[in-house]
């Protein structure tokens, strides 16, 4: 099965071309806020590279988020774009998981990005089976950890955001908790979103697709509060 895979998910581009299990070529890059131009170049590398073509592909997966707004959905129209075009079949992986799986280690597995104010996309997965602990949602960081705090478990952070909460992390956790130092494993690597979307369920109906931002966009939480504030909400 010739999958595509694309994750925009972050500051992260990765895409990849996986065979079953076997990976054809893959393109993992870090640059801020240019994924809407480098994408589709990078797309059309991909497939040169590979000696593939579009209507080769069996199955176009993709990272649904959570992460930055504008990198989650450019993935999302693209590969739903590509998937209706194609008419392939479309799976969607949580962000955070796909994060998750770069490591094996019994415990906890904490794949987190940066939310801002205090605040993190975040999920708890089991280390070896990857069964969801705690699921993906925003949360407030103290909050978050003092729940982890009541878990005698080894807790392996994961993500290019954690090393901005360390601190408070650790105070919180001691040495329970483990910040990953390998660079490779901070970031996200389509080639395991393919092999995760191989044993995944389609996505039924292609069009009404959405990304799982699991907050409202700031723009949208201030106008509410400005409309809550002149009795409007």
């Amino acid at each position: 099965m010739l999958t595509l895979a694309i994750d925009t998910s972050n500051t992260t581009l990765s895409i990849a071309l996986v065979e079953g299990n076997n990976v054809l070529y893959e393109i993992t890059e870090t640059a801020k806020n240019d994924h809407s131009k480098r994408l589709m170049p990078a797309i059309e590398k991909l497939f040169k590279e590979a000696g593939c073509q579009p209507k080769d592909l069996d199955l176009i997966a993709v990272a649904q988020g959570p992460g930055s707004y504008t990198g989650v959905r450019i993935g999302v129209t693209v590969a739903k774009t590509l998937a209706w075009t194609l008419k392939k079949p479309l799976v969607g992986i949580s962000s955070l998981e796909i994060l998750a799986r770069n490591i094996n280690e019994g415990g906890y597995v904490v794949p987190l990005f940066d939310a801002r104010r205090q605040t993190v996309f975040a999920g708890i997965y089991d280390g070896k089976t990857y069964e969801s602990i705690i699921a993906d949602g925003h949360y407030d960081l103290e909050q978050l950890l003092d729940n982890l705090s009541k878990k005698d478990k080894k807790m392996y952070f994961l993500g290019n955001d954690v090393i901005k909460y360390w601190e408070l992390i650790e105070d919180k956790l001691g040495n329970r908790a483990v910040k990953i130092e390998n660079s490779e494993l901070n970031i996200p690597h389509a080639s395991i979103l393919a092999k995760l979307a191989i044993s995944r369920e389609p996505i039924a109906d292609i069009h009404h697709f959405s990304p799982a931002y699991h907050r409202l966009p700031e723009a949208e939480v201030n106008w509410m509060l400005e409309q809550k504030s002149k009795g409007l909400a």
